[in-house]
């Protein structure tokens, strides 16, 4: 593990977007809160619940039923018992399993949930669960079967489950039974007290550490989608007076204002450039910045959204040691970070749209002002055998269409469930899923249209009267020149592309941050 960041600190302190993906790549250490104030503050809330329990307080999940079920007494011989049913009939999660990085998100947010003490879990569950995440101990979760509410119920049994030394956890790159793994590393699984599988379960960190993920990989995308624009007004011999100070002044949406900032300092323009023969390209490059405006524009708002759920006491019910009561209330509804999803599914596919739109004209000598059909570099003579990047233009159609299909947004399917106890749910994760695909395929669209743009801006530069590129599109073009070679003969190009995947996965370029 390479270390990037300062420790990662689970307590009292707020968590930035920022250190949960710097966990989720294993780029930063972490350590848990330990100064004795905190942890008696913690311990409070279970000593609480244990004297509520002496009492024989009517606490929900704890000595009731759940859901609709709370209406169920359950006897005190039977309330140690409680947590361990709740998490085995949740173990019932199908399709493929989180990735390693989603589920060290998923860790991540958990843990910072439960750290507000207010949960009424133990300090050891919370030493656990950060020992799980240090030590790269990773339950096998699959990512299907959450509605968003109550919480991500059934995923987050697979964290429940795998602490108690139950089920099966990904260690040392290999699948193995947690119980195996506990003695492994001189464990003892824990015996999970009353309300403590509910406090891990009841919960949205499923959603929560995936949209985390997926916020960062917009940002990447906005800035990268911007240098492929860039590189492209060059290929296609664009107007870069579309992206003048002064004419979006006088519109001026932020976002709008920094994408075409971004431009003129890609293309180098300080000061307005001489008359062109084409006063107006077509939209894909002229309203560039108004399309990736909208998405640099949303970032602020769904960091807001993600990072107050991130940073929140998000299960039910809330133990209030302080004053000595329990809150029921509706805290696992994960509302806005399904609106926040939905919304970033369709931003991030429009950028799709507009990749898609520019790779289209980079291919056709009708709209291309001059590059050779389908950008193929081969000579006059074998011109007629190659075909250059009209395959990759077609895969590019498909990836884009995929993407604009998967933006119908999840929030508006609520399903009641559970007797009509959940009679309105969220669909957080499923929203939160749909975007970690659409950005997937979103970044199939970048991925291929930059190796297009590169290629078509080395064409250009073959032509006798080419320009210079600007320093900073040189040093893109140069740095894309060591693993993507100019296409001359026609060749498979699917290492390639996933070449470059691995390099946006990697946030390889530095571009506008």
């Amino acid at each position: 593990m390479t270390t990037h960041l300062e420790p990662v600190t689970f307590g009292e302190r707020a968590l930035r977007i920022e250190y949960v993906l710097a966990l989720a790549n294993r780029q930063a250490p972490t350590q848990l809160q330990g100064d004795a104030a905190y942890r008696q503050r913690i311990a409070k809330g279970a000593q609480f619940l244990d004297s509520l329990l002496d009492k024989e307080g009517v606490i929900y999940g704890v000595t009731t039923g759940y859901g609709d079920s709370c209406v169920v007494a359950v006897p005190l011989q039977h309330v140690e018992a409680l947590p361990r049913h709740l998490y085995t009939f949740h173990g019932c999660g199908l399709g493929k399993l989180l990735d390693a990085q989603a589920t060290r998100a998923v860790l991540a947010a958990r843990l910072q949930s439960l750290c507000h003490g207010v949960s009424g879990v133990r300090v050891e569950l919370l030493e656990r669960l950060h020992a799980f995440l240090a030590h790269d101990v990773l339950p096998l979760i699959p990512e299907e079967g959450s509605v968003g509410a109550s919480g991500d119920l059934t995923p987050l049994s697979y964290v429940a489950a795998t602490l108690s030394g139950e089920r099966e956890v990904m260690f040392g790159g290999e699948r193995r039974q947690a119980a195996d793994v506990h003695r492994e590393l001189g464990w003892e699984p824990l015996v999970l007290r009353p309300k403590e599988a509910l406090a891990l379960m009841n919960g949205t960190a499923v959603m929560t550490g995936l949209a985390c993920l997926a916020f960062a990989r917009a940002d990447y995308l906005l800035q990268l989608a911007t240098r492929i624009t860039a590189l492209n007004v060059v290929a296609l011999q664009g107007n870069p007076e579309h992206f003048d100070e002064r004419l979006f002044a006088a519109k001026p949406h932020p976002g709008q204002m920094q994408v075409a900032a971004w431009l003129r300092k890609d293309l180098a323009i300080d000061a307005p450039t001489a008359p062109l023969h084409r006063l107006q390209d077509r939209y894909s490059l002229r309203c560039a910045p108004h399309v990736l405006g909208v998405l640099a524009d949303s970032l602020n708002w769904l960091r807001s959204f993600i990072e107050i759920e991130l940073n929140s006491a998000n299960d039910n019910p809330i133990i209030d040691a302080e004053e000595e009561r329990v809150l029921h209330g509706g805290h696992f509804y994960g509302g806005h970070i399904a609106f926040a999803m939905d919304s970033l599914k369709t931003l991030v596919a429009n950028v799709a749209d507009l990749l898609d739109r520019q790779l289209a004209l980079l291919v056709d000598v009708r709209y291309n002002h001059g590059l050779p059909s389908n950008l193929s570099g081969a000579p006059a003579d074998r011109a007629m055998i190659n075909h250059g990047f009209k395959a990759v233009q077609i895969g590019t159609s498909a990836w884009t269409a995929e993407a604009l299909k998967n933006t119908m947004p999840a929030s508006v399917f609520s399903r009641s469930t559970e007797c009509h106890n959940q009679d309105k749910v969220s669909m957080g994760t499923i929203a939160a899923r749909d975007a970690i695909r659409v950005l997937e395929l979103t970044e199939q669209v970048a991925a291929a249209t930059l190796l297009a743009a590169n290629q078509g801006v080395w064409l250009r530069a073959q032509a006798e009267d080419a320009r210079p590129l600007p320093p900073a599109l040189a040093a893109m073009h140069e740095a894309l020149a060591k693993d993507f070679p100019p296409v001359i003969e026609d060749r498979a190009l699917e290492g390639e592309l996933r070449l470059c995947l691995k390099r946006i996965a990697e946030q390889h370029w530095r571009l506008h941050a």
